[in-house]
């Protein structure tokens, strides 16, 4: 099994490779099977990816904002019309299973093209009447930016960090994460395809050390990177140094609150997609479950029920409902994070065990796993682990949860599980997440911004708050009349 591109890079309009730059493995998790080898960018690769972003940038800005658009529309467009071909390159690149890419992955990507698409020419800006004189504003692109991947969603992210660079008529370098470095080539072909000009969108691959020198290039504009909260940090500094845009997507450890009063099969529904989805592996995720004392017996007993009925197995095949986790290295940190649950007191109530589906006895999967008995205080309730493992807590009242809610370093997500939607909208206002959900979780439309407080993330991705981070307002004063000057 190969899917070994034509070169590990797409720059100006073309795949180009370097034979000199570090050589790295891209594993189907499934099998552990090699699929495809690269070589990480050196610094001719990249020199050449800022020059032709910096050129095509020029050229991209000076189209009509009308124009812009109907060239992402069209990229969206022919997305769509591959939308299997793309969903199956993405499942081998992540071990995701089929079931979901084909709905989750190139699809939403295309709906992001398309949404920025129509927003491009509804970049305005604004007049101010000052008396005789009048000012005005506009919004102008950042320039080049870059945009570093994580290895969850690498198909869709490339378009949450492309759709709203190019729609503010800015160019856009996009380095994958090494572990999923497949899915943002095919997005550069279509965007070539789509009539955007050579140089616009250009992907670079590699490691850490690859996403450093871009960050820190003196022709960098902004730095947009999804990724870990360690990670961040030491992208933002670096971004700092620079002056540069930042929009940092970081992670997660969100609450789930269910009531008393909620829809259990709806809660139970919800905290299985904020859990299991992904075989765990979203950054915002509801792994602390607070469920109120007086259900919480009731939730546990279904919860474990349609836990069990879970189809793990081959993730090409479309009954399969969890696929292995990204990499063997991920499964094993998992593991500690589940025995570190169990030596400090937590209740195991279902998986926690590795799993070896018929025939892929070397893939990486791990049974989805649910501890009850959870305190704030224990490892797994305030780390982030990245994986199928759900963390049920008890609580007695409105109050309480909410201010263990908040007690942690993060604030990416939450949501509220009631039947008084009065309860639920107090609540939600009183949590410290930047996306949130009542009697939903991890629905994540275009049209909705998204993004996190505290340490997990400034800026926002998508709606229309996202162009806001990637211009820049200019503001214009215009004089009617004589300069008036004490001189």
């Amino acid at each position: 099994m190969r899917a070994q591109p034509q070169a590990s890079h797409f720059v100006d309009g073309r795949y180009v490779e370097d034979t000199a730059g570090e050589v790295f493995e891209n594993v189907f998790s499934a099998t552990c099977e090699v699929i495809a080898k690269l070589h990480a960018a050196t610094d001719g690769i990249i020199e050449e990816a800022v020059a032709s972003g910096r050129r095509a940038q020029k050229e991209w800005a000076a189209l009509a904002p009308a124009e812009r658009g109907r060239v992402l529309r069209r990229a969206a467009d022919i997305i769509r019309s591959r939308n299997r071909e793309l969903s199956e390159l993405e499942t081998l690149d992540t071990g995701k299973p089929i079931q979901e890419t084909i709905v989750a992955d190139a699809s939403s990507g295309a709906d992001c093209l398309e949404f920025f698409g129509g927003l491009a020419a509804t970049l305005n800006g604004e007049t101010i009447p000052l008396g005789r004189d009048f000012a005005y504003t506009r919004r102008d692109p950042l320039g080049l930016c870059v945009g570093i991947g994580a290895w969850n969603y690498p198909t869709q992210i490339a378009c949450w960090k492309a759709a709203p660079a190019l729609a503010g008529g800015n160019a856009l370098i996009f380095k994958p994460s090494e572990m999923t470095p497949l899915c943002a080539l095919k997005i550069a072909e279509i965007f070539i395809e789509a009539g955007a000009p050579k140089g616009l969108f250009n992907v670079v691959q590699g490691l850490g050390a690859v996403g450093a020198k871009l960050v820190s290039h003196p022709a960098v504009d902004k730095v947009s990177l999804t990724g870990s909260v360690p990670t961040g940090s030491k992208v933002y500094a670096a971004a700092a140094a620079g002056i540069k845009h930042v929009t940092m997507e970081l992670g997660g450890k969100s609450p789930i609150i269910v009531f008393d009063d909620a829809d259990i099969e709806n809660a139970i529904s919800g905290a299985m997609l904020g859990n299991f989805y992904s075989t765990g592996q979203i950054c915002s995720n509801g792994t602390r479950v607070f469920v109120h004392r007086s259900i919480k017996d009731r939730f546990l007993t279904r919860l474990a029920e349609r836990t069990a009925s879970i189809v793990l197995g081959d993730p090409r095949n479309e009954e399969t409902q969890m696929g292995p986790l990204v990499s063997h290295a991920q499964r094993e940190k998992v593991e500690a994070y589940i025995e570190k649950g169990k030596a400090e007191g937590a209740r195991l109530v279902a998986g926690g065990e590795r799993v070896a589906p018929e025939g892929l006895d070397d893939g990486a999967f791990i049974a989805p796993t649910i501890f009850a008995d959870v305190t704030d205080d224990m490892t797994i309730a305030r780390e982030e682990i990245f994986g199928p493992v759900m963390c049920v807590l008890d609580f007695e009242d409105e109050d309480e949860v909410v201010e263990r809610a908040n007690g942690t370093e993060f604030g990416l997500s939450a949501a509220v599980y009631t039947a008084d939607l009065t309860r639920g909208h107090r609540v939600i206002g009183r949590i410290d997440a930047g996306t949130c959900w009542i009697n939903a979780y991890n629905l994540t439309p275009v049209e909705m911004p998204f993004g996190g407080m505290k340490m997990s993330g400034v800026g926002r991705e998508n709606g229309r708050a996202a162009l806001e981070h990637y211009t820049q307002i200019k503001s214009v004063y215009v004089g009617l009349g004589p300069q008036d000057a004490p001189y």
